[in-house]
């Protein structure tokens, strides 16, 4: 089965991927539209910038940055989730009829957000997370990054379930690019399968991250890393992955269209 392609929308002045691009009300409901039509499953609302070294902002800032237009594509019929480490946005975008919580601390930063995800009995996405932006680059000390990871996320997962958080709403993110070096993002990766003896579903998001510049000249566009994005989404695909979260819907979902039609090709 293809996997879920969630469509990013940052909704921030100072997004590393497409700088406030889409800060405005209508610019951003105009590319949300876009990305339901070049094959996204869901749209990632998100009001605060995670990219490295970045502050936080209020939860009251980013909810109104987040919440109109969350609403908006809900009346439009798109499904959304909301990308959040604030327990009162969550809910409040969950009444916006937001249909999946996007948490990169995996609930660790705002001790409410557990209970949201219970009251809510939404999908929530459960991140790999060692501490904020603005001091992550500083936390990539792993003697074996995968299983680190893979541990990390199962006793999270394990945490959330004993206080009561539906097991079946649990899906686990490696945090690809957040607090890993670029070899150890690369390492994930390659071993994506093995966050599967966690028992959840995978969300795989490594879309325009600063390891896929490896691969390109230097100096090279931010969005020049959609191509290499989409062939690690493929691998995620072929992973098992549940889902992959990118900005270049379009051609993630001509990998993954192409990737599906060699499983259901017929090898005789």
């Amino acid at each position: 089965m293809r996997p879920q392609i969630m469509g990013v929308l940052n909704v921030t002045p100072d997004s590393f991927s497409d700088g406030g691009e889409f800060a405005h009300q209508e610019a951003a409901i105009d590319h949300a539209v876009k990305l339901v039509a070049a094959g996204a499953d869901l749209i990632d609302v998100g009001g605060e910038t995670t990219k490295p070294g970045a502050a936080r902002v209020p939860a009251q800032d980013e909810q109104r940055r987040v919440l109109p237009i969350v609403r908006e594509l809900v009346g439009r019929g798109i499904r959304v989730s909301i990308d959040t480490m604030n327990a009162s946005t969550a809910l409040a975008a969950a009444e916006a009829g937001a249909s999946l919580i996007n948490d990169v601390s995996g609930g660790l930063a705002d001790a409410g957000m557990a209970r949201v995800a219970i009251e809510t009995d939404l999908d929530f996405v459960v991140m790999h997370w060692r501490g904020h932006s603005a001091g992550m680059d500083a936390n990539t000390d792993y003697a074996d990054v995968v299983r680190e990871v893979r541990d990390a996320l199962e006793m999270r997962a394990a945490e959330l379930i004993i206080t009561g958080v539906n097991p079946d709403r649990l899906i686990v993110d490696p945090g690809i690019g957040f607090a890993k070096t670029a070899d150890q993002s690369w390492q994930l990766v390659t071993h994506l399968r093995e966050l599967g003896s966690i028992g959840t579903r995978v969300l795989v998001g490594a879309s325009r991250k600063r390891f896929l510049s490896m691969l390109l000249p230097e100096g090279a566009p931010i969005k020049d890393r959609d191509r290499s994005t989409a062939v690690v989404s493929a691998l995620a695909a072929e992973a098992g992955a549940w889902g992959v979260r990118v900005h270049d819907v379009r051609g993630t979902r001509a990998a993954l269209d192409f990737w599906a039609s060699l499983q259901s090709s017929d090898p005789a």
